[in-house]
């Protein structure tokens, strides 16, 4: 199994906490017998056990969240966040880490990859003015999107991003019309390389029978390429690529790197040419459950400068600027998603342990089959784990959060589930079903819980209702 590691941190770098922050009371250590051992390795770093069952993140209680700000929540470590930038910026030296917004965006969020260094990939006009609106620089900003509206393109262009990722050669007329006289946009193109790799067939887009992207194989991407060199307002900067997502080995980006070097050196040979830059996107895997593979990512940063710097020397190339767009691995691991049990049936062959969130708040498991390990945490079990069942609230069979894990016999309602892993592609992805209301954003740090994201509430729901 390869993993990220990354080292703990004494505390983030200036961080933010506003005056209303909370402070919690140190945790006392738990008596040696008080916690049972558990594998805290998917778990925040700064993750250590309590007394009487509870964990503590960033020095922050987990019952503390819960009871402050109710369940179901997202409880964000800002340390962790933090220490993952740093650990993508030692290992990709010399090259431009984006955080992908994608996996969650919020104010906050977007001032700490900017505080530590990174710059942005965003997908649409919201998350590009959330970011900038919050200060983080336009020209640190990579726009992409397989179908982008005219006003994320507006957008893109009013604000100043740096690059925008041209993804179908449609969009190359409307984008070229619409810079502003006198000026040049610079414009990347997303190629597929006809490489298959990713964790589910939802979430593969290096492959010729997805909606992404100008195909290596067929010459829509080598057209689009000559298109561009005609636009005068374009300013044609390199080629992008994404392979997919939940990607664990080395070998598929190794691949591209080859395939996306060969095609930099027939653009120069066809048009007298030479990319400065090459952008891998990102999709690097990380681990959900206790024992599951991850993407060793200084051992990919270490194959891919290797990689890079062979095919551009037998290529008769200069090496490219490198670029990379992490966002689960960035995100994900510092989160947990906390939840309130509701209700405990047993049937004839299962046993399902209903919680007051669900696929609203993380659809996830129905969509790719992802699979969590979720824990009883502010109280000691006192029966046996058995295999059961986690659902949510909603009018859905399929609103599993997840399945056959092992929870303690005599779990019941009122108790507090937390589930690791849970900071990317929840409240991006969270949905308005059954009108529950989208969970709030809780980041910790140094002792301190303090609110990010709001609970969306009834009254939210009635703002937007304006006709009858």
């Amino acid at each position: 199994m390869t993993t990220l590691h990354v080292p703990p941190l004494p505390g983030p770098t200036d961080p933010v906490s506003p005056p209303a922050a909370a402070p919690v009371s140190p945790p006392a250590a738990a008596p040696a017998a008080a916690a049972p051992a558990a594998d805290l390795s998917v778990w925040p770093a700064s993750t250590t056990p309590l007394a009487h069952g509870d964990l503590a993140v960033a020095g922050v209680p987990l019952t503390e969240v819960a009871e402050r700000f109710g369940t179901p929540a997202y409880l964000l470590d800002e340390g962790d966040v933090r220490a993952r930038c740093r650990a993508y910026l030692r290992a990709f030296k010399d090259a431009d880490v984006l955080y992908a917004a994608k996996a969650f965006l919020c104010r906050a969020m977007a001032h700490w990859v900017a505080e530590e260094g990174l710059g942005l990939d965003v997908c649409s006009a919201g998350e590009l003015e959330l970011a900038v609106t919050t200060g983080f620089p336009a020209d640190r900003i990579v726009l992409h999107g397989n179908a982008k509206s005219p006003e994320d393109l507006r957008a893109a262009l009013r604000l100043g991003v740096g690059r925008i990722v041209i993804d179908s050669a449609s969009e190359i007329a409307r984008l070229a019309a619409a810079v502003p006289p006198g000026s040049r946009q610079k414009v990347m193109v997303r190629v597929v390389p006809g490489i298959a790799a990713g964790g589910h067939a939802k979430i593969r887009t290096g492959t010729d029978d997805q909606k992404f992207g100008l195909s290596l194989t067929d010459g829509s991407a080598q057209h689009a390429i000559a298109r561009i060199l005609g636009q005068p307002t374009l300013e044609l900067v390199g080629l992008h690529c994404h392979l997919g997502s939940q990607i664990t080995t080395e070998k598929p980006y190794l691949c591209a790197v080859r395939r996306l070097v060969g095609l930099m050196a027939r653009i120069k040979e066809q048009h007298g040419v030479t990319l400065p830059e090459l952008d891998l996107g990102g999709g690097h895997g990380i681990a959900y459950r206790p024992g599951e593979d991850a993407l060793d990512i200084a051992s990919l940063a270490r194959k891919v400068r290797a990689e890079l710097t062979e095919s551009c020397a037998a290529a008769g190339l200069p090496v490219p600027r490198l670029l990379v767009e992490p966002g689960r691995a960035i995100a994900g691991p510092a989160g947990v998603a906390l939840y309130r049990v509701l209700a405990v049936k047993r049937t004839s062959g299962r046993t399902f342990v209903a919680v007051d969130g669900g696929m609203s708040d993380n659809p996830r498991p129905a969509l790719y089959g992802v699979r969590y390990a979720p824990r009883l945490v502010g109280r000691p079990a006192t029966a046996d784990p058995e295999p059961v069942t986690v659902v949510g609230r909603h009018c859905e069979a399929g609103d599993v959060l997840a399945d056959d894990v092992r929870l303690p016999g005599d779990v019941r309602p009122g108790d507090l589930l937390a589930v690791p892993v849970a900071g990317a592609y929840h409240l991006s992805m969270a949905s308005g079903y059954n009108l529950v209301g989208r969970p709030p954003v809780i980041a910790v740090a140094d002792g301190h819980a303090r609110l990010l994201v709001r609970r969306e509430s009834l009254e939210d729901f009635r703002g937007r209702d304006v006709g009858l």
